[in-house]
């Protein structure tokens, strides 16, 4: 089974330096690393760069995770290389994991769970740690990205067939700051019977000083100013997408969904929370 990890970079390349080389020693001969600069500055790329988003928009603003990823996995498209691989693991670069491989975890739990698209790494400081409890895997009809590990046949069964661009891909590129977007790719999963599932079998944490400390070499705004925006930009978006007021109305509709999937596939009713 063939992996594509894609991590994000804007501008802070020792942060992505380092996260390229813990996957690369952990995970030796396990997965194709590519590195996709998000709009960074020519003198703040990573060593590692595969992709530059380097256009006037893209240097002025970043592509923020939904059309950085995309913008990845269209190169890898437009290359003839998207079907080379079965899975690709979407890291933004303040992901810290274990010093261990993870790779292979993440492929053999997928194959334990074919009718999975989507399997993130758990945090210990998650809440969803505690609904886990003793289980070490469960389907969830909500997932935070920080990193994801999908499967391909799940991105191509919603992914953009006739135009993809680093626009809509996958993500939906017209929600610039992200907001809800995870939750929106959960939905779209559950509606092609594709599950989402979190596991303690790999651990995640998140650098979020990053968040405070780096904002200006990110060229974004303050945490506080950034989230502001996110949250106002975001409801206009689901508003105008969806017809929705609330992000809890968007979740519910994921809910909706999630229950519909189990009685699909009730043999796998163990899984749900």
């Amino acid at each position: 089974m063939k992996t594509a990890t894609i991590i994000l970079n804007r501008n802070l390349p020792d942060v992505t330096d380092r996260l390229y080389e813990a996957i690369a020693r952990n995970n030796e001969g396990q997965t194709d690393i590519f590195v996709v600069e998000s709009g960074s500055e020519r003198e703040r790329l990573s060593k590692y760069y595969t992709y530059w988003a380097n256009w006037e928009e893209s240097l002025e603003n970043g592509l923020r995770y939904a059309r950085g990823f995309n913008y990845g996995l269209t190169k890898l498209f437009e290359e003839g290389r998207f079907k080379d691989y079965d899975y690709f693991f979407l890291l933004c670069n303040d992901s810290i994991f274990e010093e261990k491989p993870i790779i292979s975890t993440l492929v053999k739990e997928m194959e334990r769970h074919p009718r999975v698209g989507i399997l993130s790494p758990c945090s210990e400081e998650w809440g969803e740690r505690k609904l886990l409890k003793n289980n070490d895997t469960k389907y969830f009809w909500y997932i935070n990205h920080v990193s994801w590990f999908v499967r391909r046949e799940y991105i191509e069964s919603i992914m953009e067939t006739e135009n993809p661009t680093y626009m809509n891909f996958l993500y939906d590129g017209e929600n610039f700051r992200g907001y809800e977007s995870d939750i929106e790719l959960v939905i779209k999963g559950y509606a092609n019977d594709w599950a989402s599932a979190i596991t303690t079998k790999v651990t995640v944490s998140e650098n979020e000083d990053l968040l405070y400390t780096q904002f200006k070499a990110m060229r974004t705004d303050e945490f506080q100013v950034n989230r502001g925006k996110l949250v106002v930009e975001g409801k206009k978006w689901i508003r105008r997408k969806y017809g929705f007021n609330s992000r809890w109305t968007m979740q519910l509709y994921a809910k909706f969904f999630y229950e519909h999937f189990f009685e699909y596939y009730p043999q796998l009713v163990e899984y749900k929370l």
